[in-house]
């Protein structure tokens, strides 16, 4: 699969780097470049554009004034030096969100994302995929992963709360991590895991969560935002 590329930002450095990356990565293709979003929205209207890196903050029109202009856009990766418009972008459906300077990893990590949203298909879930047994006291304990609003770390245990139940475990919250798949639950803390279908809202540093405020810390906040898209 091979993705056409569109880069969308006022600042040539930024282009620059964007091209540079982009000629480093075997499935993208540079289909244009743009220094703002209307020459950007005439490139859309008259060739076949997969994926927009997009920054924000340009003049004339922002990045996200041109999305909200559009009836319908390819994937968009946005790339800003400002973290507070996230949670704005990735109510546009947005598939990433860099926040400048990123790194080539991190800007793979990006890119990958359009590849795999691009290439899903529907297949049934299995047995192991629903339910973890989690060793607790002296027994196993059968715990389904849809169950699961959080997970708090103490020490070295951890406590699985659940809809109906609050479960306790003799394990770090590391190790029960790598047990979960990411596509259901993220690190939000260094003391707590949420499950994404759990979570009512995010307000500042806080998400609600079965009624009650969980912290967010600074360094998880960006992936978290990433998931919640």
């Amino acid at each position: 699969m091979t993705l056409n590329c569109l880069i969308v930002d006022d600042e040539p450095i930024a282009r620059d780097i964007l091209r540079t990356y982009i000629a480093q990565v075997p499935y993208l293709n540079l289909a244009g470049e743009c220094s703002d979003a209307f020459e950007a929205m005439q490139v859309i209207n008259r060739q076949p554009v997969d994926l927009i890196i997009l920054d924000i903050n340009m003049p004339r029109l922002s990045g996200l004034d041109m999305l909200r202009t559009l009836k319908k856009y390819p994937a968009i990766i946005i790339t800003s030096a400002y973290p507070e418009y996230a949670l704005e972008g990735f109510e546009l459906s947005v598939t990433d969100y860099l926040l400048k300077p990123f790194s080539f990893p991190r800007f793979v990590q990006a890119t990958e994302k359009v590849v795999n949203k691009t290439s899903e298909t529907p297949s049934a879930a299995k047995d192991e995929d629903l339910f973890l047994m989690v060793k607790s006291d002296k027994k196993l304990t059968k715990v389904f992963f849809d169950d699961i609003s959080y997970i708090e770390a103490y020490g070295n245990y951890i406590f699985i709360y659940t809809g109906q139940e609050r479960v306790m475990s003799k394990q770090t919250l590391t190790q029960f991590e790598q047990q979960l798949p990411a596509s259901k639950f993220t690190r939000i803390h260094k003391s707590y895991i949420a499950s994404l279908k759990a979570i009512k809202y995010l307000e500042g540093n806080e998400v609600s969560i079965a009624g009650k405020k969980l912290p967010v810390g600074k360094v998880y906040r960006e992936n978290l935002l990433a998931k919640l898209k």
